[in-house]
C-alpha cells in the first residue's frame, strides 16, 4: 500500500517468522540502521513407490534429495546515508542434490523444485539490483541483475508445493530459453505504478542471455559478459488486487500479461527451407520474435473465524499459453487450492492441493513422430521415448508448523504421462518438503 505522503521512501522489508529471532540482539541492531539479513534453507525429498516402465534400461525406481541455502541482503540507503526512497536487494544461493523423476523418463517437472540452475558450488548470485520507490510507494522503479519471473506471473502463494512444474511459477511460463526464473538472472529493468490502490501496472525490459542456466556460462551468476545478450524481453502486466467483502476483506489477486521476446529461437518442426528438420537433417529455422501470455487468480474464500490474519481458504487458478512454433509447452493451467489454520489447534498448518496439466506443441509432437519412426530410430527432442503429447501432475502435502521459523511438510504425487508420453505407466511419488528460516 501507498505511503500516505508522497515523497519518495523505503517500503518496510518483510521480518518473517525466524528460528533465531534476534541473536544476540544482532537482528534488531542492524534494522534501525537499514540492513535486513536473512537466511533458510529449503530441503526436499523424493522417493518413487511405483516401478518404471518396462524395456527401458536407463529407467530405475530410486530416491532422491535436493535443498539449498538462501541468504538475502536488504539495504534502505535512506537510513543509511539520506538517499530517499532507494534500497538494494542481493540474494545468494547455494543448491545440491537432484531430482527423482528423471530417473523415471520425466523432463518435464521436476518432483524436487529445488534442483538445477543454482550450480555446483558454494556461492551463486541470484540478484543483484537497486530500486527506487516514488510517490509514496505508487511508483517503483527497479534495475540490475533481476529474474523476470520473480516480477512477472509471480506469486508467493505457489511454493505452497514442492513440484517445479507448479512451485516457483508454472513451468510453462520459463518455457523460453531466455526467460529467468529463479535462481537465474540477467540484466534488466522494472518499472512498476499504482494509478490506485487496488491497480498495478508493470513493465520491464531484460536483456536476454545465451546459457542462463548452463554451467558454462553461468555457473556461480558472476558472470555479467555482454557478449553473452543476443536481444531483449519485453514483458508487461496488469494487476488488480482488491479486498473482497464488507467483514473479512478477503484478498485476491487477478493479473493478465504477456511478452514479446526478440532472440533467435528455433523452431520445433520446420528447417531453414521449410521442411521438417526431422527428415532433411538441417539446422531448425530461427524466429527473431516469439511471446509468451499469462492469465492468473487467486482469491481468499473463506477466513476462519479463530485463525490468524493469515488463515482462511484460498483458491488459484490460470492458464499460460505460448507460441505454438518454437515452444515445448504449449499451454499449461492449472487449479489449486491452500488451507492454512483449518484445524484451531494448529493456526499455522495447512493442506495443499493442485493439478496441473500441460500441453505439448503441436510441432514438438510432430518431430517426435518423425523420429520415432524412422529406421534406425533417430534420438528424439526433450529425453522423449515416445511421442509426446500432454501431461497431468497432481500434488497435495500438509504443512506442518513444527516450531518458530520451522516447517515440515509430507508430500504426495502422481504423474499421469509422465514426460507427456503415453507409452510411459504412471507414476506415484512421496516425500516431504522442509524449510528453516534461520534468520
Amino acid at each position: 500500500m501507498a505511503h500516505p505522503s508522497n515523497g519518495p521512501v523505503v517500503p518496510p522489508f518483510s521480518r518473517p517468522e525466524a528460528l533465531f529471532t534476534d541473536p544476540f540482539g544482532m537482528t534488531s541492531w542492524l534494522r534501525t540502521r537499514g540492513i535486513a539479513l536473512t537466511m533458510d534453507n529449503t530441503n526436499e525429498y523424493t522417493a518413487a513407490i511405483s516401478a518404471p516402465t518396462p524395456g527401458h534400461p536407463n529407467y530405475r525406481q530410486g530416491s532422491s534429495n535436493a535443498g539449498q541455502m538462501n541468504t538475502a541482503l536488504h539495504i534502505n540507503w535512506e537510513k543509511m546515508i539520506g538517499l530517499k526512497g532507494f534500497a538494494t536487494h542481493t540474494l545468494f544461493t547455494s543448491r545440491y542434490g537432484t531430482t527423482a523423476n528423471r530417473m523415471m523418463g520425466d523432463w518435464l517437472a521436476h518432483s524436487s523444485e529445488i534442483y538445477g540452475g543454482g550450480g555446483n558450488v558454494v556461492v551463486h548470485l541470484v540478484t543483484a539490483y537497486g530500486e527506487e520507490n516514488l510517490l509514496g510507494g505508487r511508483v517503483s522503479i527497479a534495475g540490475g541483475r533481476l529474474t523476470e519471473m520473480s516480477e512477472f506471473s509471480a506469486s508467493s502463494l505457489f511454493c505452497n508445493f514442492q513440484n517445479n512444474g507448479f512451485c516457483g511459477r508454472p513451468k510453462a511460463a520459463i518455457d523460453n530459453q531466455y526467460i529467468t526464473s529463479y535462481p537465474a538472472g540477467e540484466w534488466g529493468f522494472r518499472v512498476r505504478g499504482r494509478p490506485s490502490r487496488y491497480i498495478y501496472i508493470q513493465a520491464g525490459v531484460y536483456f536476454a542471455e545465451r546459457g542462463i542456466y548452463a554451467n558454462s556460462q553461468h555457473r556461480t551468476g558472476f558472470h555479467f559478459n555482454s557478449s553473452n545478450i543476443v536481444g531483449q524481453l519485453a514483458p508487461i502486466e496488469l494487476g488488480w488486487e482488491p479486498l473482497l467483502g464488507r467483514q473479512h476483506k478477503l484478498p485476491g489477486h487477478y493479473k493478465i500479461g504477456g511478452q514479446v521476446i526478440s532472440a533467435p529461437n528455433p523452431d520445433n518442426y520446420y528447417d531453414v527451407q521449410g521442411r521438417p528438420y526431422a527428415l532433411s537433417g538441417r539446422t531448425a529455422r530461427n524466429h527473431q520474435q516469439t511471446w509468451s501470455t499469462w492469465f492468473e487468480i487467486d482469491q481468499k474464500l473463506l477466513r476462519h473465524s479463530y485463525s490468524n490474519a493469515e488463515g482462511g481458504l484460498t483458491a488459484m487458478t490460470g492458464v499460460i499459453y505460448n507460441d505454438p512454433r518454437t515452444s515445448l509447452r504449449n499451454y499449461e493451467t492449472y487449479v489449486a487450492f491452500v488451507d492454512r489454520g483449518f484445524i484451531r489447534s494448529r493456526p499455522y498448518d495447512s493442506l495443499g492441493v493442485v493439478m496441473t496439466y500441460v500441453k505439448i506443441a503441436p510441432g514438438v509432437s510432430d518431430t517426435d513422430m518423425l523420429d520415432l519412426s524412422m529406421v534406425p530410430v533417430k534420438t528424439a527432442p526433450n529425453h522423449a521415448t515416445g511421442v509426446q503429447g500432454h501431461e497431468t501432475v497432481f500434488e497435495t502435502n500438509y504443512q506442518i508448523h513444527v516450531m518458530r521459523g520451522v516447517v515440515f511438510a509430507p508430500d504426495f504425487q502422481i504423474y499421469f504421462h509422465p514426460n507427456a508420453q503415453k507409452n510411459l505407466r504412471n507414476v506415484e511419488f512421496v516425500g516431504f518438503k522442509s524449510q528453516i528460516q534461520i534468520l
